[in-house]
């Protein structure tokens, strides 16, 4: 990414941000829908006090760029959200360590029902709030435009596809000098949501080859862990012969190669926003406020990205002090407004689709 592309970026946020700080109005009735109100970035109004969150690192450098954005608008607000992984992310959430959370995963079944009793008198949901596509990045000299199936990766991060001149390997990337080098594979050391996603995918695309569960805290067999995605990438950016998995981002600002992942409609396909969109189109929505995606690996959409993650925001609808309420509520509500989601565009992250995004603001609107 270009300085020049990000200030702009981050320009027109802050000129929207500051229009509506300007203007703003306490005004959020939700009358039990998604209204104009709701769903408009002129619905906001700057709030005052301190808040902290934690979590997923994938969402990290989206979460930065809001945070600077709203502070610089809002100046009487602090907002401190630490990169602690997903998994660290719900469970300090759940024992009121933050006030809100970042997760790559929604809440599962036992962790709901102890983040309800943290929320109560409400409950809390999960927000989906920014899609990106996880990028399998190496570092193979001499090796561009590596190209792997589902089924490949599941062997190689399985630990049964050992050498990079396997037969597998070869028959996918016809004409490469690929070595007899012994495959180096990266993990993340911390329970991550980033695992949960990447391994769904290779047990929701990968067949028969895949025959681990999926979860946050998979670790490759054989393989080297690193804590965060800011870990793995510089891990797999200091090994020769090896490959790890993160967002985008991470990949494009240590200038490492992805590889062209095949989706199911047989086409291999660069990681990119867009690919990552329409690969998130399949997703269904869970139904009430809790807003959980199911992911479809096997439907086949012509340009699609497969690999990719939609992390979450994890609030209290209510339950908190009045002052971090407010403000939870007034940040959330900038970073699901358009003015938010285009900002990121060029961190490697892609807008919310229009059906999410206009039931996330929904349910923000509620939030007291």
């Amino acid at each position: 990414m270009k300085l020049g592309k990000r200030q702009a970026a981050v320009g027109a946020a802050m000129v929207a941000l500051l229009t509506v700080a300007a203007c703003g109005t306490d005004d959020n009735n939700d009358a039990g829908g998604t209204t104009e109100a709701s769903a408009s970035a002129s619905a906001i109004a700057c709030a005052k006090g301190s808040i902290t969150g934690s979590g997923s690192s994938a969402q990290k450098n989206a979460v930065d760029e809001w945070v600077k954005a709203y502070q610089d608008a809002c100046s009487g607000a602090t907002i401190n959200y630490q990169s602690t992984g997903s998994s660290t992310g719900r469970q300090q959430f759940i024992s009121k360590q933050v006030t809100f959370a970042g997760s790559d995963s929604a809440l599962k079944d036992q962790q709901k029902t102890d983040a309800d009793k943290r929320c109560a008198p409400g409950t809390a949901v999960d927000l989906p709030m920014a899609v990106g596509p996880v990028s399998l990045m190496y570092n193979l000299s001499g090796v561009k435009d590596l190209q792997l199936s589902a089924e490949t990766l599941a062997g190689i991060f399985s630990g049964k596809i050992t050498k990079w001149d396997d037969a597998a390997i070869k028959a996918e990337n016809s004409g490469a000098s690929l070595p007899s080098a012994t495959i180096a594979t990266v993990h993340r050391s911390d329970g991550s949501g980033t695992t949960d996603n990447f391994t769904k995918f290779l047990k929701g695309a990968g067949g028969s080859a895949w025959t681990f569960d999926s979860g946050s805290d998979w670790k490759a067999p054989g393989g080297q862990g690193a804590k965060g995605s800011d870990g793995v990438t510089s891990t797999v950016k200091s090994t020769e012969n090896s490959i790890g998995y993160a967002e985008l981002s991470y990949a494009e600002n240590a200038g490492l190669s992805t590889v062209k992942v095949k989706n199911a409609a047989g086409e291999y396909v660069a990681p990119s926003t867009e690919g990552a969109s329409l690969g998130l189109g399949t997703a269904k929505i869970a139904d009430g406020d809790d807003l959980k995606l199911t992911f479809d690996y096997t439907t086949a959409t012509k340009g699609a990205y497969p690999v990719y993650l939609v992390t979450y925001e994890i609030a209290c609808t209510s339950g908190l002090p009045a002052e971090e309420a407010a403000l939870v509520k007034s940040f959330l509500t900038y970073t699901a407004s358009d003015a938010a989601q285009k900002s990121i565009g060029d961190l490697g992250y892609a807008p919310l689709p229009d059906a999410v995004a206009s039931k996330v603001r929904a349910v923000i609107a509620k939030l007291a």
